[in-house]
């Protein structure tokens, strides 16, 4: 499997399946990718996607992660960041790994701990998977219990919330309500392809420190 897996090239944007992968080789095929990577990886009861994301995917989730951040900042909440960690269940023969991920409400449960467990640890508070080409995983996400998941595609922000094991849509974030974030954090990123990345984190703070201030 590892001889056959490093043959494997995968071009941004396109994506490889693999069948019938159980969990030890799995666990195996994580460690010699590796955590340094261009890949992402989705593992789902046996199937195993790998996919590598176009340059415009990595400029979108770093804009909308920044913008994310800010907020929070902003906003004064402690929060912690871990990018595309690859979170996983064995019992649920389930993992992936987001874009971008975030604690939240449950940062203080989870500061300090340098390798986090599904089975003892709670998911990310919030995750955000950006899809120029591929899908997202919700089950995976259902199964994995993570309360929000953002979608961003074809320049539209899509709020999903946990409700009773599966995904609602919602018109406001959990995390963050009585803001208009699908509105705002497309507009902001379009803005940042012309006005540059600082100039608009800059205005995205003051436009949320009008709002603290209504």
């Amino acid at each position: 499997m590892l001889l056959e897996l490093k043959r494997i090239q995968v071009p941004p944007g396109q994506r490889v399946l693999l069948q019938d992968v159980n969990w030890q080789e799995f666990e195996t095929i994580l460690a010699d990718l590796g955590e340094h990577r261009a890949t992402r990886i989705a593992y789902d009861r046996g199937i195993l996607e790998i996919m590598t994301p176009l340059p415009e995917h990595e400029y979108d989730k770093e804009i909308i992660g920044d913008l994310l951040k800010a907020l929070l900042e902003e906003l004064n909440i402690e929060f912690i960041s871990l990018g595309s960690t690859t979170f996983k269940n064995q019992a649920m023969a389930q993992g992936i790994e987001p874009d971008q991920c975030f604690y939240i409400k449950n940062e203080a449960r989870v500061r300090g701990k340098k390798r986090l467990d599904l089975t003892v640890d709670p998911p990310p508070d919030l995750a955000l998977e950006v899809d120029v080409t591929s899908r997202t995983h919700l089950n995976i996400y259902e199964a994995l219990k993570v309360p929000e998941l953002w979608r961003f595609d074809k320049g539209k922000l899509q709020i999903n919330l946990l409700q009773d094991g599966r995904y609602v849509e919602s018109q406001e974030s959990l995390n963050f309500p009585n803001l208009p974030l699908i509105k705002v954090i497309p507009q902001y990123l379009e803005q940042s392809r012309t006005a540059g990345r600082n100039g608009t984190l800059k205005a995205f703070r003051l436009w949320v420190r009008e709002q603290i201030q209504q």
